[in-house]
């Protein structure tokens, strides 16, 4: 997540007013045509309200692009994130939504790629060697395959939108390790925070590759994961499409600020 333009002068400081982000907005950022890209972690599958022409999207009126476009002016807004979305299918199916006179794009994408819904599945109901098994298969995907898809994805991302910021937003940890929590164990916890860790260094190099703007939100849920007793994800849910993605909690004070502070900062870059 870096590289901005165009030039929207000078953004108002950011202040959390009653739980929320409020950002007084200039004159110019009214010209702000915002594309939302990615997967359920930007769909806000999990976080509930759901947009019921969205279908199987789970587009949530409480994700963080929602919350960003409604607290700031923009000229356009297209929401296009959804739920499942692998690097190939934001290819084929959301870039359609930039052009030319896009000015802010927001993505996250990869998880699913690494196949994040499967390896939690064996963790949740398999063995701990299994689960082990699981998260070590994926990181060498993150490893020796991903990095290859996230150039190709960016460097459409900037042929479609060449005047485009991009901030791409990364994925939390899901477990602060504790003594007592009920359900998995505590290697199996380690082990898929540690996939958290490799999936956001890579997608970071990626980013720098491409000249975007990297939103590292592993700080921003740090105290707020599962087993932390303010938990700003969903555990084990049904559906289960829903379960250990971020509430409608974790999008309003945990993606919402990380966007807001790197789309400012990757403005006061361009100034």
């Amino acid at each position: 997540m870096r590289s901005l333009r165009p030039c929207l002068v000078a953004f108002g400081a950011a202040s959390l007013a009653a739980g929320s982000l409020v950002w007084p907005v200039s004159a110019s950022a009214a010209e702000t045509n915002y594309v939302a890209l990615g997967d359920s972690y930007s769909s806000g599958t999990g976080a509930g309200d759901y947009d019921p022409a969205s279908g199987s999207c789970t587009r949530s009126a409480n994700a963080y692009p929602k919350l960003w476009a409604a607290a700031h002016k923009t000229s356009s807004f297209k929401f296009v994130a959804c739920s499942g979305a692998t690097t190939a299918t934001v290819t084929s199916g959301q870039l359609g939504a930039l052009s030319s006179s896009t000015t802010l794009v927001s993505i996250s994408v990869g998880g699913n790629d690494a196949g994040f819904a499967s390896v939690m599945q064996t963790c949740v109901l398999k063995s701990t060697s299994s689960c082990q098994s699981a998260v070590a298969q994926a990181e060498t995907f993150m490893k020796n395959t991903l990095p290859g898809r996230l150039d190709s994805i960016y460097g459409k991302i900037r042929a479609k939108a060449p005047s485009a910021r991009v901030v791409v937003l990364g994925y939390p940890r899901l477990y602060k390790i504790v003594d007592v929590c009920v359900g998995l164990d505590n290697t199996k916890r380690t082990v898929l925070n540690r996939a958290s860790d490799t999936l956001a260094g890579v997608t970071a190099q990626a980013v720098s590759r491409a000249g975007f703007t990297w939103s590292d939100v592993r700080d921003e849920f740090s105290g707020h994961e599962l087993c932390s007793g303010d938990d700003w994800l969903n555990s084990v849910t049904i559906p289960f499409e829903s379960s250990y993605h971020p509430t409608a909690r974790g999008h309003q004070l945990g993606y919402l600020p990380a966007l807001t502070g790197s789309a400012r900062a990757a403005v006061s870059q361009d100034a």
